[in-house]
């Protein structure tokens, strides 16, 4: 049987031998080629509003942006089939390639924006700071799409203030935008608008599920059956697909049977035929397989695994999988394309879907379902996580306890599986936080999902996905009043937010989380807060302000005795008041530091303190005390054995020495050093501790 390439809302008027959906977030997909069937005339008239002369053109102005074709439809009616079709067929016209965003998701919620441009960036290979709004990331879109000649497709917008932000300020490329009506307030857009279709089509679609001999030995019932699905691609599928299950069939009873089957009054105006064709399809299924299909409506950003489904319905993994294949033979689901199985659920069937669930499954039910949804994903996140430790690790035992199903072969294929799935594993994070009464499960979510994404891709390269996490927790732990919680998670959105350069933003979130701090009584985030907002006072030149915080966390670090963390920040105030001028103070804290490094066992440090003790009096006009500091350090770099880091003295020494008017001593250190550095490692540079910890 040939797949069915079928659009994001449901409708397929385009055969394909492989067919990928775009996820819920927006990000790209790829669409297989094939035959097309019908729409010819919307083609042409497509293709001839590319050429067609603008307004601005016919005012003399300068064309400013790139030309929008609109292709407006009913869920269920092609409209995405028809627009990757004209995509295809334009293909050599742009040689920056095609990119593609949904702007809805398949449950009809709206995709945010900078979710799309984010996405959009993604594949474009631009890396985009994390937690930047939705104006900074469609201004880097769109400064993107300046200098390329794309085409961009953005499916199912719900209106215009979607799709503006993303137009391109280009006019050589061109925007495909597919919506259920005219987008009012772009300026020289002139709707597709589509219908069903034509007879011919329709009965060629159905032949496709069918085999044309029962289509040939009654054609008038072919025409009465599509007809009766009033054309609808995504009506004829399912009902296609209802007939392909059941060779004894033949079109004639289909098309009565779904005469018989009354409307539902509940359902917008224009869904009539393809609510019939489900209700077909979906009374005539097996108990367990029906109650999973409606179920399918709670999958996150409509996508669904055979865990996700087991879970759902409480079945096993692999009776769950076959039936996902079942529905996907069916036309009810549409395969994905990827190394991890996974399908999505047809936009213009969602809504039908959860009506299902609402009227036959109580919702105590639902949200049962929900939670062993979500339990099973965090189990299989914290195998994904398990898997990264090393062996005989406790994390890799406790893995090896796990259900088969339930582990990964190896890390690459647990990464694998966090790649793929990720736009479902967010979603399901955010349909966690946003129900409100799984809290539990929905803060062990997000914790196992951070965690998972840090192993396998890093904090720096996941920080995007990382900062909306801990905003997702931050919602949870201020509704529960967790202040514990809510602290930790100021504290990680300021950090991103620092390393992105918003500083003033990082220090609200800074001072925030020194509250929320004080109120839990929690020490370590207090003490962490202060020392954050003194750094950011750093950053932003306030070396006064600075100090003063300084010295508050230090003062409650050495209240509690941790002299270890005592040290670190001696040594930022000597950097802050090194930086202020104030030489005095800064050598009196650079002395504590090293004293309190000593102390502790950190040769090292106590001789990198040293040596910033030394830059402190060549500061403050103190050349030999500085000469006499830093022979100490080369003597506490050589007892600790670190041969690099002495050499690097020995060249501060060198300079010291030059500055001193001794030449040949300072040419000794200087040879001395360089001996000690191995020609390919280059030398260790000293740094101050004023560096953001």
């Amino acid at each position: 049987m040939t797949d069915q390439a079928v659009d994001n809302s449901g409708a397929a008027t385009v055969t394909a031998t492989a067919t990928a959906a775009g996820s819920a977030a927006g990000s790209a997909h790829d669409w297989g080629s094939g035959e097309f069937l019908g729409r010819k005339r919307e083609l042409k008239e497509l293709r001839a509003d590319i050429e067609r002369t603008g307004l601005d053109t016919l005012t003399g102005r300068k064309v400013p942006r790139a030309r929008v074709l609109l292709v407006a439809g009913r869920p269920g009616s092609g409209r995405t089939a028809l627009a990757e079709e004209l995509a295809r067929s334009l293909a050599d016209d742009y040689p920056g390639g095609a990119l593609r965003a949904r702007l809805t998701a398949p449950g009809g919620e709206r995709v945010p924006t900078e979710e799309t441009a984010r996405g959009l960036l993604d594949d474009l290979g631009i890396a985009a700071p994390a937690g930047a709004d939705a104006d900074t990331l469609s201004e880097m879109v769109r400064e993107a799409l300046a200098v390329r000649r794309v085409l961009l497709v953005l499916d199912d917008a719900a209106d215009a203030e979607q799709v503006d932000p993303l137009l391109p300020d280009n006019p050589d490329c061109l925007v495909v935008a597919t919506a259920q009506g005219p987008l009012t307030g772009i300026p020289d857009v002139r709707p597709c608008t589509l219908g069903g279709l034509d007879t011919a089509s329709a009965v060629a679609l159905l032949a496709h599920y069918t085999g044309k001999v029962r289509i040939t030995v009654d054609p008038t019932a072919a025409d009465a059956l599509a007809e009766e699905c009033g054309g609808q691609p995504a009506a004829l599928v399912l009902v296609g697909g209802w007939l392909s299950n059941r060779p004894k069939s033949s079109v004639a009873d289909v098309t009565k049977h779904l005469r018989e089957l009354p409307d539902d009054p509940e359902q917008p105006q224009g869904t009539g035929p393809l609510a019939r064709a489900l209700r077909l399809v979906y009374e005539s299924l097996p108990q367990p397989a029906a109650r999973i299909l409606r179920l399918l409506a709670l999958a996150p950003a409509g996508l669904a695994d055979a865990h996700t489904a087991s879970a759902l319905a409480g079945c096993s993994v692999s009776a769950a999988q076959t039936t996902l294949d079942d529905f996907a033979v069916q036309g009810l689901l549409h395969p994905v394309d990827g190394s991890v199985p996974q399908y999505l659920v047809p936009g213009c069937l969602a809504p039908l879907l959860l009506a299902l669930t609402e009227a036959q499954d109580r919702p105590a039910e639902r949200q049962l379902a929900r939670a062993r949804m979500l339990e099973r994903t965090v189990r299989q996140l914290q195998s994904c996580r398990a898997v990264t430790d090393p062996e005989g690790s406790p994390a890799r035992k406790k893995l090896a306890g796990l259900p088969r199903a339930l582990r990964f072969t190896s890390p690459a294929a647990a990464a694998v599986w966090l790649r793929e799935r990720q736009p479902a594993l967010l979603a399901a994070a955010r349909a966690a936080v946003g129900d409100g009464e799984l809290d539990t499960l929905a803060r062990r979510l997000v914790a196992a999902l951070v965690r998972a994404l840090a192993a396998h891709r890093g904090t720096e390269a996941a920080a995007p996905e990382l900062y909306g996490l801990h905003r997702l927790v931050l919602d949870v732990a201020e509704r529960r009043n967790l202040h514990r919680e809510k602290a930790a998670a100021l504290l990680n959105l300021a950090d991103l937010d620092a390393q992105t350069g918003r500083t003033t933003e990082a220090l609200t979130r800074y001072r925030a989380a020194l509250d929320a701090g004080r109120t839990a009584g929690d020490p370590y985030a207090t003490a962490r807060a202060m020392e954050s907002v003194g750094g950011t006072y750093q950053e932003m030149g306030d070396f006064s302000r600075a100090s003063d915080w300084y010295g508050r966390a230090l003062a409650l670090r050495l209240t509690r005795g941790e002299d270890e963390d005592g040290a670190r920040l001696y040594g930022r105030l000597g950097a802050v008041h090194t930086y202020a001028g104030r030489y005095g103070e800064a050598l009196r804290d650079w002395r504590a530091a090293a004293s309190g490094l000593r102390r502790l066992g950190d040769l090292p440090g106590h001789a990198r303190a040293l040596s910033e003790m030394a830059r402190v009096q060549e500061y403050a006009g103190r050349p030999e005390e500085s000469l006499r500091t830093c022979q100490e350090a080369v003597e506490w770099a050589r007892q600790a054995g670190e041969v690099r880091l002495q050499a690097a003295l020995g060249l501060r020494l060198a300079d010291t020495l030059d500055r001193l008017g001794d030449p040949t001593a300072a040419r000794l250190h200087r040879g001395a050093a360089e001996r000690l550095m191995e020609e390919e490692v280059p030398a260790y540079e000293i740094r101050s501790a004023s560096a953001r910890g």
